[in-house]
């Protein structure tokens, strides 16, 4: 079980709409950092299923009836967030909870056409926030593209600063390099902030010597990321290609966000009809009516020529064979998305390249929304991303007014062990500190630790 911050405050009364996979990450998350979580869902067996492992309460019903929420405690809960599989049913919900309670609302909404009206339909409604999992799901992979070489790429302080992850190959120039060594003799402007080897994972000092076959996350402008993965022979330029297999919404979003940036994109989809409104949507994509695991198509269509390779048909054996036979066959840059498997010990052993789980992107900004209610007024979450399956956490606090960790030199604060300072973005400026710098009111500030529970920017001090 994971730790939970023993200085956080009482927590919320929360009633979660909708128990399929965003819906049970929630729960398992919330219920662990101390929330009080009602559940509701038409499934009495999935409500007996999740009732029987978590401490929450479970009602069978329809989360948009008024007479379910009352029975749920609508008219004392902190927050309602709607996971169902409708759009308009999350809408709904919500809609309801916000004439009968006084709570803040989340919906889930996938659908494009209510995608583009998310600032409208937040605002009329009076939602704290609208979570689209496809789009997040491709942004991520769109960014991983712009940076091939990276297994992840996240992105903090509004797209100012950037996480990646990556590989240390075999012969590579750090490998025996100490974390100082690199500061002193290749580059200060990017910071290495947390290492897996062997399934550990560490928060690095600077004596700490790096190894072929670490995994490596460090925090950099995307532009001194880029660099410094150049300076050490990793190939930096975006793919000029790339082949999407299936045709649903995170296709289409993916497909919007490459072809924005020039690169050349091939879609396979099975239904003509979809393959039709593909084309209409997309009239830049190449869209081929097919079935998207024949190898013998798959070889047709170019795969070994492919610069990228995305299987996203929703079923998550099928992009786990397709990601493995696209490694075969070509030197594709291989994105996998994951919905349902959790089997998280075994995916990390099989070369899957990248890997995105939407359910988990979700389910991080509900959280940070959730920690930023139960915080002081000192700081806010921006920005909560969770690393190597939750063993350490990167979050990104916007100190709001001065404070015991303000105003003072980073190598004065008593701060807890296991715990980095990665980032300060001052004025649209990012700093990689020393230990001579200061945090700032106005500042934002990203912390990556293995501590997990953090809800306020003084949580990270002893």
């Amino acid at each position: 079980m994971r730790q939970i911050n023993q200085t956080s405050p009482a927590g919320l009364q929360i009633i979660i709409v909708g128990c399929g996979k965003v819906g049970v990450t929630l729960i398992e998350q919330l219920s662990k950092e101390g929330h009080d979580i009602t559940i509701l869902d038409k499934n009495a067996d999935k409500i007996q299923e999740i009732s029987s492992l978590y401490d929450v309460l479970g009602i069978v019903g329809n989360g948009a009836s008024y007479s379910v929420q009352k029975e749920a405690g609508i008219d004392k809960a902190d927050l309602i967030i709607a996971v169902t599989d409708s759009d308009e049913l999350n809408l709904l919900c919500c809609t309801i909870a916000k004439r009968v309670g006084n709570c803040a609302a989340i919906a889930r909404v996938r659908t494009p056409d209510y995608s583009k009206e998310v600032g409208y339909l937040r605002e009329k409604l009076g939602l704290a926030m609208i979570i689209n999992p496809e789009l997040e799901a491709a942004r991520e992979a769109a960014r991983i593209l712009y940076l091939p070489t990276a297994l992840e790429v996240n992105s903090f302080a509004h797209g100012q600063a950037e996480l990646v992850k990556f590989k240390i190959p075999d012969g590579n120039m750090l490998c025996d390099m100490t974390i100082s060594h690199l500061g002193r003799h290749i580059t200060n402007d990017i910071l290495i902030c947390a290492v897996e080897r062997g399934g550990e994972v560490h928060i690095p000092s600077g004596n700490f010597r790096l190894a072929s076959g670490d995994i490596i996350s460090f925090v950099a402008t995307r532009k001194d990321g880029k660099d410094f993965l150049k300076h050490i022979g990793f190939q930096t330029k975006q793919v000029k290609n790339c082949l999407i297999i299936g045709g649903g919404k995170a296709t289409y979003y993916l497909a919007s966000l490459l072809l924005r940036n020039n690169i050349f994109v091939k879609i396979i989809e099975s239904d003509p009809v979809r393959c039709d409104e593909l084309s209409a949507l997309l009239p830049k994509a190449v869209v081929i009516n097919g079935d998207g695991t024949n190898q013998e198509l798959l070889k047709e269509v170019g795969i070994q020529d492919a610069e990228a390779f995305v299987p996203l048909t929703g079923i998550d054996e099928e992009n786990i064979m397709l990601t493995l036979f696209a490694k075969q066959v070509s030197h594709a840059k291989v994105i996998t998305k994951i919905n349902r498997i959790t089997f998280t010990g075994i995916i990390d052993n099989l070369d899957l390249g990248s890997v995105i789980y939407p359910k988990y992107i979700t389910s991080e900004a509900i959280i940070a929304y959730v920690r930023a209610r139960t915080a002081s007024k000192d700081s806010n979450i921006e920005t909560l991303y969770h690393m190597f399956n939750s063993a350490v956490e990167a979050i990104e606090f916007q100190v709001y007014k001065e404070s015991a960790v303000t105003n003072k030199p980073l190598m004065e604060l008593d701060l807890k062990k296991n715990l980095l300072v990665a980032f300060i973005c001052r004025m649209g400026n990012i700093i990689i500190p020393s230990g001579r710098d200061c945090i700032q009111k106005g500042d934002n500030v990203m912390i990556v630790t293995t501590h997990t529970g953090f809800n306020d920017i003084q949580d990270i001090l002893n």
